[in-house]
Order: structure tokens, then C-alpha cells, then sequence
């Protein structure tokens, strides 16, 4: 009941005043092209509607599971279907598995509480998420450094993409996740530029890409499958441990 879920500032619908949801704004510099974008959890929506707003043309998909959220984000956030811009309300997993569409950018930022739920957080999911990327497409995912979820996360991503990326979250990371061809830095470099020129970005995507770096990560992790997703017990253990010192 205590956790922050979202920051919106009313008075600029485009402000992303959580760090890391702007450096979730780096699949805009990595995906080959900007025609097709879902997110996987609403939320506030503040994601979800500067990809949007900052991309005309971009039909932006956001996908949530409790209705509530979705009638809260239209009252209060004025987050609310238009042209270009849909909201399905379901079960993220659900929604990819019925849907024959692909994606330049796949979002995913659900979490209940503290963690994610444990059926979004499998390589049976992320390679459900993975084929419904277009080729040259990316996914994007926000995970919490902190707990014991994070290195077996990572492993899971692993199990599903070729390349895995992280990005600074200041209290998150942000991990970006493709496969096919390794993209190098100079494009990256370029296309960067050539987008913020084009689109005007409020959050640079250039100092966005300086925001890459290596975190620790232990090899050993082993990937979360549907049949193996301890999610909420690993946080539980957690808790406990750090109650007992």
C-alpha cells in the first residue's frame, strides 16, 4: 500500500518526473523503425503517453490489467484512448498471445506491489514478447535491482534475447533486449541524433544512450520458467533476511 506506482505532473502532461521511465525512452533510439509501440502496464500512464505524444504517427498500445487504473488515469491524468493511441484492458500475457500484431517497441512495466507478477517474468513470456517484435524491434523492461529477482531477471531475458542492454534507473535498471544483428554504436549514435533533431525529444535520446552501463550480474542465475517463477516467495525471503540482522 505504500509503494509510489507513479509521478505525474498535471500542469505537463509530457514530464516524466520518475527517473527511470525516462530511460525507458531508449528504445526510441535503438528500434529500426517508430510505426508500432505496446506497453504492458498503464499505470499513470506518464510512459506510455510520451511515447505517444512525442511520435506522431506512432500507434501506441497500452495494455492493463484493472480497469481501475485505466478510469483513474482518464480522470485524473487525462490518459484516455484517442487516434493513435489504444487501451486494452487484460492481462498483458493474455493480450500478446491474441494478438497477430508485431511491434518496433515492446514496454513492460507491471508490477503488483513490489514484484512483478511471476507469469510476466518467464522465458516463456519474454519469448512470447520476443515474437511479437518486428525485426530490427525492441523490448524494454524496468526491473528492480535490489531484491534477489534481479540476477535470475536477467538470466530469463537472457534465455529469450541475443543482445541485452541496461540503462540507469536510479533505483531501478532498465534493460533493453533485442535480437538479430548487433547494433553498433555508431548507428546508434546516429539515429539518436537524427531522431532528436526530427522529434525534439524532452528527454535528449543522445544522454539517453550515456545512460548504458554494466551492472553486476551473477552468471550462475538460472532463468525463471512458468513451471519455476518463485517470485514472491524470493521477495519473502528477502523481508525475512533482513529482519533476522
Amino acid at each position: 500500500l505504500r509503494y509510489t506506482e507513479s509521478i505525474v505532473d498535471p500542469n505537463d502532461p509530457l514530464a516524466l518526473p520518475v527517473y527511470y521511465t525516462q530511460s525507458m525512452t531508449a528504445g526510441l533510439a535503438y528500434a529500426s523503425r517508430l510505426d508500432d509501440a505496446a506497453i504492458i502496464g498503464l499505470g499513470g500512464g506518464r510512459t506510455a503517453w510520451y511515447h505517444h505524444k512525442s511520435v506522431p504517427g506512432l500507434a501506441m498500445t497500452a495494455v492493463e490489467l484493472d480497469p481501475e487504473v485505466v478510469r483513474l488515469g482518464e480522470r485524473f491524468f487525462k490518459v484516455a484512448p484517442e487516434p493513435g493511441f489504444d487501451i486494452a484492458v487484460m492481462d498483458g500475457r493474455v493480450w500478446l498471445s491474441k494478438t497477430d500484431r508485431t511491434f518496433d517497441i515492446l514496454l513492460v512495466d507491471a508490477y503488483r506491489g513490489p514484484f512483478v507478477p511471476f507469469h510476466l517474468l518467464t522465458t516463456e513470456f519474454y519469448k512470447l514478447v520476443a515474437a511479437r517484435l518486428k525485426p530490427g524491434g525492441v523490448a524494454v523492461q524496468n526491473v528492480e535491482p535490489s531484491t534477489m529477482l534481479f540476477d535470475p531477471a536477467v538470466a530469463t531475458i537472457r534465455s529469450a534475447f541475443e543482445h541485452v542492454v541496461f540503462f540507469e534507473g536510479r533505483g531501478n535498471i532498465v534493460v533493453l533486449a533485442y535480437n538479430g544483428p548487433e547494433k553498433d554504436e555508431a548507428t546508434l549514435t546516429r539515429q539518436a541524433a537524427e531522431r532528436q533533431a526530427e522529434f525534439g525529444f524532452r528527454y535528449d535520446l543522445t544522454q539517453i544512450l550515456g545512460r548504458r552501463f554494466a551492472p553486476a550480474v551473477d552468471a550462475a542465475a538460472k532463468p525463471l520458467t512458468d513451471d519455476f517463477a518463485p517470485v514472491e516467495y524470493l521477495k519473502a525471503i528477502e523481508r525475512h533476511n533482513e529482519k533476522r540482522t
